[in-house]
């Protein structure tokens, strides 16, 4: 009996190890074939991609003729309609914005001149000093521009669009309604009151506070009190949502399809044109009843502003040019105010020395608010 028993376990050991030994074997089968299949799959990736690229780079510099494309730039045109824009929002949202610029050195050398493909379009981006004076200095060479669509969220009768005569001419028209002494003299009260009150509403805060967003807040509030007069809290916040929308459609890629960033911006756009429109139509209204408002906006000053030919501005053109301010009400003031407020934190001599002078102009400030 005992001998029958280990001959047994003998042979279940044995049948146990043919067992194992063909489980090993298909194991190492599979494991060459998914490391095969992934080697393949890796090699296919790299031919693809840099067919993809070379085939980019081909469609947009054929055009250009042997003798031009040899005058390029070191760069690439990266993947058809992606370009470098997923390298250059990724540096910019890890906090680490240089990164983009220095992917390009270690590539290509340190040029200072690169091409790629950014905001839908072939471009040639400039990184030292000399060459961006040179660029901005240039007004024969180097004509000032905006991404297509860029500009479809800015709007085509917006500054950064029109022709340059067109330019000129608008510029002018808008100076003294927007710029001029008088215009801003009346708003200077306004300012003065909405700063105090938020600084003070930030220190009686108690806790931290989001510099940024509620600088923002700040400026955009002032900005919508000078261009279109009383309008209302819940007002002023629908619209500083829509700015915040659109700013995130201009520096996304441009993919008009649902869920992109891009396709928000336009719907906030509409919306901001749809508001404006029915404020501008209101005002028209009011001034051909002959009814008056009580205070006079920068909205009554463009209907009002004309040129030496008598030429006013259309509706396009006014609310155009109010995107564009409002905008630079709810993100550049903001921006400028912080960075100047974090350098003078990072300087104690500037900080004191900004004191000092805003003490005088506090000073300038009351004997213009008395002379007037």
């Amino acid at each position: 009996m005992l001998g029958v028993g280990m001959a047994a376990a003998v042979l279940l050991g044995a049948v146990a190890l043919v067992l194992a030994d063909a489980a090993a074997r298909r194991a190492h089968w599979w494991y060459r074939e998914a490391a095969e299949a992934v080697l393949v799959g890796a090699v296919a990736l790299v031919v693809v991609d840099a067919a993809a690229r070379r085939a980019h780079g081909w469609y947009r510099e054929a055009a250009l003729g042997a003798a031009r494309r040899a005058r390029l730039p070191p760069g690439e045109m990266g993947w058809p309609l992606v370009g470098g824009m997923w390298a250059f929002l990724r540096a910019f949202k890890s906090g680490k914005p240089d990164a983009f610029i220095a992917s390009f050195v270690r590539r290509f050398g340190r040029t200072g001149v690169y091409r790629s493909f950014m905001f839908s379009s072939p471009t040639v981006l400039v990184t030292t000093a000399e060459g961006c004076k040179q660029v901005l200095m240039d007004d024969d060479a180097f004509v000032t521009g905006w991404p297509k669509a860029t500009v479809a969220l800015v709007g085509p009768r917006s500054f950064v669009a029109m022709p340059y005569d067109e330019h000129r001419r608008i510029r002018k028209l808008t100076a003294a309604p927007i710029n001029g002494f008088d215009a801003l003299t009346g708003y200077l009260p306004f300012i003065d009151r909405t700063v105090t009150s938020s600084l003070r509403a930030w220190a009686d805060h108690g806790g931290s506070v989001e510099f940024l967003t509620e600088l923002r807040r700040m400026t955009f509030k002032i900005i919508v009190q000078i261009f279109l007069g009383g309008a209302d809290q819940a007002t002023t916040r629908a619209l500083e949502r829509s700015y915040t929308e659109l700013n995130y459609g201009m520096r996304a890629m441009a993919i008009n399809l649902p869920g992109f960033a891009y396709r928000g911006a336009l719907r906030a756009r509409r919306r901001l044109v749809a508001v404006l429109q029915g404020v501008l139509d209101e005002r028209r209204a009011a001034r051909a009843k002959g009814v008056s408002g009580g205070g006079v906006d920068m909205m009554d000053r463009l209907i009002e502003a004309q040129d030496e030919r008598g030429r006013r501005l259309d509706d396009d053109e006014i609310i155009d040019v109010l995107v564009m301010y409002l905008n630079a009400g709810h993100e550049s003031s903001g921006h400028i105010t912080m960075w100047a407020t974090v350098f003078l934190q990072e300087n104690p001599d500037m900080f004191a020395r900004a004191k000092a002078g805003s003490f005088f102009l506090s000073l300038l400030f009351n004997f213009i608010l008395k002379a007037s």
